[in-house]
């Protein structure tokens, strides 16, 4: 169920908003008093929402906002010494970053130790914000996605839901909070919605990464707006402050951000392939040596991975192959190398993808510990993490490439993904389930038993390497 902030929406007497200069303390003397006509928030989720609808406002009047709130709002709020500036202040705290956020916190604490009582739920705003679930819901066209994740504070679980309009910058077009009870039937509903979409359990450095490029273009796109209707500030604005809030609590990527241009976004795997282009790694001199390669497909549990020896002059379109191989797909999709070098693949210069077959391995994964990403079938978005284990001298007695290590059968051609996979040997290993028989059909198989999903032969795999052509 949506989550409903009791919170007075009119607009806000801040000069971006009101014509006529306007008295700080007059300011803060209003925004008190719509908190005490409230009762005082009873709960914390709705203390924040009010105060990241404060700082959405700030926003608007500029980007000094910040040093307003440090040298203005927060002394003034403080000296104010009641329960109402009090509850600003913890809210402010817990929803802004950096230097004012630090500033309402001590301020609070200050008010606290002169006798002002604090509310019954404010130590629920110094407990640590742990993050449970993130999605992302694609449609396979590429014009949108839905992004969702779910955080946990103090027994408390809430999650965000943003769509992403992929035609339009990538921007985030609408955030929903969502209560414990709201998330699981949100997602039922996209799931029965009769439109196939493309389902995936995001990492949390990603969801992070990707939420912020969407509320980042969005920002640009409304940048010198004021969007005021007549009920006041539309709660996206303040919802996007509140979720920046919970991002923090998210790993970092260390993936830098687009730049908001003309980039053509119109697909999602742009967003999930684009790296800055650093100049390519110079081809070996001499011979080359042989790369000790681990390939992992993400996501897998129990792990599927392949380990083989590779020379590091051979060329990306010919590893291409090699993981095919390895992997036992049938090279029927699109596929691409993300590096931080570049994105290779077919040539598409929509899509940024640079011709793989004149780039080596070796311009890319530089030496031992370089990771880069192998993905092949946009739409399952089979994604292989390859590693560098060892740098080692050919050995003449060798033939390359072979395999030398892995573990489990790679899944069936067009299952859906790594998820849907999981669900597939759940129903192969269950013959009283509806959707058994069905998958059996499909699969090609009389019996369950014919599918071995721990079956891996590192010999047969360095056989069909060695009858490459």
């Amino acid at each position: 169920m949506p989550v409903s902030p009791v919170v007075d929406t009119d607009p806000c007497g801040c000069p971006a908003c009101a014509g006529p200069p306007v008295e700080l303390s007059e300011l803060v003397d209003g925004i008190l008093a719509d908190v005490a006509d409230e009762a005082l928030p009873a709960e914390p989720m709705v203390a924040e929402f009010g105060a990241a609808l404060f700082v959405a406002m700030c926003e608007m009047a500029g980007e000094a906002y910040e040093d307003a709130l440090v040298d203005g709002f927060v002394p003034e709020f403080e000296s104010r010494a009641d329960a109402a500036a009090l509850i600003m202040l913890l809210a402010l705290g817990s929803v802004c970053g950096g230097r004012a956020g630090k500033a309402a916190t001590d301020a609070a604490h200050r008010m606290v130790g002169a006798g002002v009582e604090s509310p019954g739920w404010a130590t629920e705003l110094t407990e640590p914000v742990s993050v449970g679930e993130c999605w992302r819901f694609a449609d396979p066209a590429g014009a949108g996605a839905m992004l969702i994740c779910s955080f946990e504070r103090a027994g408390r679980t809430h999650a965000f839901l943003v769509s992403v309009d992929h035609t339009d910058c990538g921007a985030a077009v609408n955030i929903e909070l969502l209560d414990a009870e709201g998330l699981p039937e949100a997602m039922e509903l996209v799931r029965q919605s009769g439109v196939a979409v493309h389902e995936e359990r995001l990492e949390p450095a990603e969801l992070r990464w990707q939420v912020e490029c969407a509320l980042d273009a969005r920002a640009a796109h409304d940048e010198g707006e004021l969007p005021f209707d007549e009920d006041g500030l539309p709660d996206y604005y303040p919802l996007a402050v509140l979720l920046r809030a919970r991002l923090r609590a998210l790993p970092d990527s260390d993936k830098p951000k687009p730049p908001h241009d003309d980039l053509p976004m119109s697909l999602p795997r742009l967003l999930d392939a684009w790296s800055p282009s650093r100049p390519l790694q110079p081809k070996p001199a001499g011979p080359a040596p042989v790369y000790q390669l681990k390939v992992g497909l993400r996501g897998a549990k129990p792990p599927i991975w392949r380990r083989f020896e590779v020379p590091a002059d051979v060329s990306l379109d010919r590893l291409h192959v090699i993981i095919q191989v390895a992997f036992g797909w049938d090279g029927s999709h699109l596929h691409v190398f993300e590096t931080p070098y570049g994105d290779f693949g077919i040539a598409d210069p929509e899509l940024g993808h640079r011709p793989a077959g004149e780039v080596s391995l070796a311009q890319v994964l530089p030496g031992e510990r370089a990771k880069i990403t192998y993905v092949y079938d946009f739409g399952d978005d089979w994604r292989h993490d390859i590693l560098v284990e060892k740098v080692l001298e050919p050995d003449e007695s060798a033939t390359y490439p072979r395999c030398t290590g892995g573990r489990r059968a790679a899944p069936p051609e067009d299952c859906g993904g790594i998820w849907s996979y999981m669900d597939l040997l759940e129903v192969l290993a269950d013959p009283t389930h509806p959707e058994h028989a069905n998958s059996l059909d499909w699969l090609g198989l009389d019996s369950a038993t014919e599918f071995d999903p721990a079956a891996f032969d590192a010999p047969a795999i360095t056989k069909a390497l060695s009858s490459l052509p």
